[in-house]
């Protein structure tokens, strides 16, 4: 059976990680960007972030000073009760490796009502759905402001169709891409309600760039929208360029017949997740 205990410790043990190293595949992706970025300007920055990158992981510093808000979403296997304070467990990993860390206190109080800072980084974000099997899945992800601040959501009419979906991901690009720190990871989210298209899109975040899209319409519209997003001339840094996105992942769930929800998540070039595998005690 899950613990919340176990959730909890692994959320603690990659925290400390995640801050400081980037995803193997937007490494990779950045070195290959380097590889056929035609901007004199862009291949700079492309080399200052590998740079940036490879001492933050050597010297064990954030490769951000924006170490964001914490996300944390639990897929618990059908075969596992829902374990009890979950959040509570999580909030207290997250206390303990902002402090143990130094990773920058993000978390206001209240949005509105009280601006102060929580001084740990907490309350974190924590989703807790169900997928087949046993066990449990712990996806991290640390969410810079920046990138945050930028992201989108619309409600399009059905007949918007795909172009409507390319015209909402290229508006929100255009709108604020430059602010998220490109080169940028996009995630799209198309269908749900209005209050889960967007989970849907930070969702797709955590799809590595390296890993095969196996549905070749899904896969077809991630290549146009890379490169209609990428001929939009911002560039690494907002400077100018080809490379915008290093990648873009697209997730699709079903929707009223009336509706066709877009969300757009922009990640940016310090793209920090992780997914972690959690047994039963």
């Amino acid at each position: 059976m899950i613990s919340a205990r176990s959730i909890g410790n692994a959320v603690r043990d990659v925290l400390p990680r995640l801050a400081c190293t980037l995803r193997p595949d937007v490494e990779a992706a950045l070195k290959n960007a380097l590889a056929s970025e035609p901007s004199a300007r862009g291949r700079r920055v492309i080399e200052m972030l590998l740079e940036n990158a490879a001492t933050a992981s050597s010297a064990r510093v954030p490769v951000c000073q924006d170490t964001g808000t914490v996300w944390v979403w639990v897929e618990l296997g059908a075969d596992e009760p829902a374990p009890p304070g979950i959040a509570a467990e999580v909030d207290e990993a997250v206390r303990e490796a902002c402090r143990a860390g130094l990773l920058r206190a993000s978390v206001a109080k209240d949005a509105l009502l009280d601006r102060s800072n929580t001084q740990d980084d907490t309350p974190a974000l924590v989703d807790v759905t169900w997928r087949e099997g046993a066990g449990a899945t712990v996806h991290v992800m640390l969410k810079g402001g920046g990138s945050d601040n930028a992201s989108a959501l619309e409600m399009l009419p059905p007949s918007a169709g795909e172009a409507g979906v390319v015209d909402a991901v290229l508006r929100a690009v255009e709108a604020k891409g430059a602010s998220a720190c490109p080169p940028l990871v996009i995630g799209v989210g198309v269908g749900g309600t209005f209050d889960t298209v967007a989970k849907l899109s930070k969702r797709a975040l955590l799809t590595p760039l390296d890993a095969p899209t196996p549905d070749p319409s899904v896969r077809g519209l991630q290549e146009r929208l890379l490169g209609a997003v990428n001929a939009s001339g911002i560039g690494p840094a907002g400077l100018g360029g080809r490379t915008t996105a290093l990648g873009i992942r697209v997730l699709t769930a079903p929707c009223h017949i009336a509706a066709l929800p877009v969300a757009v998540n922009l990640g940016c070039c310090a793209m920090r997740t992780a997914s972690i595998e959690v047994s039963g005690a």
